[in-house]
């Protein structure tokens, strides 16, 4: 046992706060304020590692417990999906400035307009619209909450993928995933809280899309691949299991005399934290990629047994985020896996990159959706879909399209969204918002909101102000929930 001494100083020191404390204590327990040491409700919570498993009160009835990010890398093409926009036929091969106010592009090639290659039509009972890009797809599209109407503002990939994932188009903030652990705690001890299943394609801006910012580093998101093993080293290096205890519980008597030299540090108990979680992951981990144990028919609904590569891999992404969710892991996002093409950024080649990539993911997630459907799970899970920002409406060239951050589609399954509408639309030529507009920071207050907490209380105090996921903006938009 290593043992350490303070000096009188570093002790008053130490106890300076805690004499004040346990005054605070004394008096807000008379008036009857002392309650849990953690509330979404808590202005300014003390980010805390070692209570990261418990699983924390909301402010009010959540409708979903879990949510599943379906990430589509680069910007999809809204007018080549699922924003139907007859003009661009109409109009085809003609010069967009003759038509209408062509905003900067990226790359200030602004070609013809150019109508979608592929042919749209209306599914299911909702009558949505939806290309033949997304054969499986459209026959759940009375399950999906359309939003035509999302804006971005910035053009550009990595500040776009920062605003997405961190609410700020600045690095360095903390990613939806760790607010949203953070914010509910854990139902799972022996698996990150947060996970991110990299079919192969990490965002432009790199981990800092999954990073926890200023909250403790045990809320980052834990990268797994969609392989077996998904993380390295999940069996331990030691000869054997009695060997590895010894060398952890060095580790745990080292770890705790440092804490009691230096007093609480988040590095470092975030560090513990991840070391016990690690441990435990070896077992649950294996168990957790036991696919062999799905039916096959499972796997062949899901694509498991593709020729394609592509869909075989996010296949294997969707199935394991649905045994995720089975085991109570808060967030679930998955990155693409590599079509041979920059992800979804079609600046040329859109026909073959689209298809490509639609192929990748429709069969899938049109899976996954009904799974957790037919498993009772997709009430509570809510599962999102979408990219940085959108393609415009006028070519690239002669077969691209051009970042567009003025209007695009998102949509949402499961967890209290309402199924079969379709909200905010963009202009004739699929460009522009004109209805019901909705900003970044209004789809974090919407999906915090379904999981039961106010985006206004979920705030960390940090360099002098206190900090959220949604800033000082966000309204939670109420017509796209089910009653």
């Amino acid at each position: 046992m290593i043992r350490y001494f303070p000096t009188r100083r570093e002790m008053l020191q130490r106890s300076a706060n805690g004499f004040g404390m346990v005054a605070l204590a004394s008096l807000l327990n008379e008036q009857g304020l002392l309650g849990e040491t953690f509330s979404p409700s808590t202005l300014t919570p003390t980010p805390d590692a070692k209570n990261r498993s418990k699983v924390r009160p909301l402010d009010f009835p959540a409708k979903a417990k879990q949510v599943i990010f379906l990430y589509m890398d680069g910007g999809p093409s809204q007018v080549d999906t699922f924003d139907y926009k007859p003009y661009l036929e109409k109009y085809n091969g003609k010069d967009p400035h003759s038509i209408f106010k062509v905003e900067p592009t990226q790359f200030n090639n602004v070609g013809k307009v150019m109508a979608s290659p592929w042919k749209f039509k209306q599914y299911g009972q909702s009558g949505l619209w939806a290309s033949d890009l997304f054969p499986y797809l459209s026959k759940h599209i009375d399950k999906l909450t359309f939003i035509r109407s999302m804006v971005s503002k910035f053009s550009e990939h990595t500040s776009a993928n920062y605003f997405l994932h961190t609410g700020s188009g600045l690095q360095g903030r903390p990613s939806m995933g760790s607010w949203i652990s953070y914010g509910l705690g854990s139902e799972n001890k022996n698996l990150p809280n947060f996970v991110v299943i990299n079919g192969g394609l990490i965002p432009v801006g790199g981990l800092d899309n999954f990073n926890s910012g200023f909250l403790p580093a045990a809320f980052q998101g834990s990268i797994f691949h969609a392989t077996n093993p998904p993380v390295a080293n999940i069996k331990h290096l030691e000869k054997t299991d009695e060997q590895q205890k010894e060398k952890l519980s060095l580790l745990r008597q080292l770890d705790g005399g440092v804490l009691r030299h230096y007093g609480a540090s988040d590095p470092l108990e975030s560090a513990i934290a991840n070391y016990e979680t690690a441990f435990r992951m070896q077992t649950a981990v294996p168990e957790l990629m036991e696919l062999n144990k799905e039916s096959e028919a499972t796997r062949e609904m899901y694509g498991l047994n593709s020729k394609y590569q592509p869909t075989k891999t996010f296949a294997t992404s969707c199935l394991v985020a649905r045994r995720l969710i089975e085991r109570g892991v808060r967030f679930i996002e998955l990155t693409c896996a590599s079509v041979g093409a920059d992800r979804w950024d079609q600046h040329s080649g859109l026909k073959k990159s689209h298809a490509d990539n639609c192929r990748m993911v429709d069969q899938p997630i049109a899976a996954l959706l009904h799974d957790l459907h037919s498993r009772g799970l997709l009430e509570s899970t809510l599962v999102v879909w979408g990219g940085e920002f959108g393609r415009t409406p006028f070519a690239q060239g002669s077969d691209g399209r051009d970042h567009n951050p003025f209007g695009f589609t998102i949509w949402l399954a499961g967890g209290g969204a309402k199924p079969g509408i379709a909200y905010g639309e963009t202009d004739e030529w699929g460009y522009k918002v004109v209805k019901n507009k909705m900003e970044m920071h209004d789809l974090h207050a919407t999906m915090l909101h379904l999981l039961g907490i106010d985006h206004k209380k979920l705030t960390v105090r940090f360099g002098g102000r206190d900090m959220r996921l949604t800033d000082v903006h966000g309204n939670v938009v109420h017509e796209i929930l089910r009653s």
